[in-house]
């Protein structure tokens, strides 16, 4: 699976109700002023299975090329949700056997006590090289690429 056409959205939950079915839910998102609201199906994969609250900073991954409704607030269905801490941002990309993202926007330092796992939780056993990952960060070097000593990489190792 190829992540290079998601987009991310970051803000607060402000709002959360039924998605029209048992298993969907409508999250409305803050983005400093403006909402946009994401359909969390049975399909979307939420990050360590939290339970999303209102106030809950997030950043949600749609998939740009999927049809969206021409409606305001946009809505969008939600591929992946994970929840952020303050001051932490995240990314989803590919990157390459030098650990920066395939758009040049992020190069990775990893250090010994970087917390690199698979999505279900697991160990990753290899060199995260050549991946997709998704990234959780708190700062970069304005360089360019800029460089960042990630906290925490969760590689989105291929389905077989």
């Amino acid at each position: 699976m190829t992540f290079s056409s998601y987009e991310k959205v970051t803000g607060v939950i402000r709002d959360i109700r039924s998605g029209g079915s048992c298993c969907s839910l409508l999250i409305s998102v803050d983005t400093d002023g403006e909402i946009v609201n994401f359909v969390v199906s049975g399909d979307t994969i939420v990050v360590d299975n939290i339970r999303l609250r209102r106030g809950m900073k997030v950043a949600v991954f749609y998939d740009t090329s999927l049809p969206a409704p021409a409606i305001f607030p946009p809505q969008y269905q939600a591929e992946l949700v994970t929840a952020l801490r303050a001051g932490q941002d995240v990314t989803l990309k590919f990157f390459d056997d030098t650990l920066t993202a395939e758009d040049g926007s992020l190069k990775l330092n990893i250090s010994p006590v970087t917390n690199i796992r698979t999505l279900n939780g697991q160990r990753f056993m290899c060199t995260p090289e050549g991946q997709d990952l998704l990234v959780y960060y708190s700062s970069a070097t304005k360089s360019i690429p800029p460089q960042t000593a990630p906290q925490r990489i969760i590689v989105m190792c291929p389905v077989q």
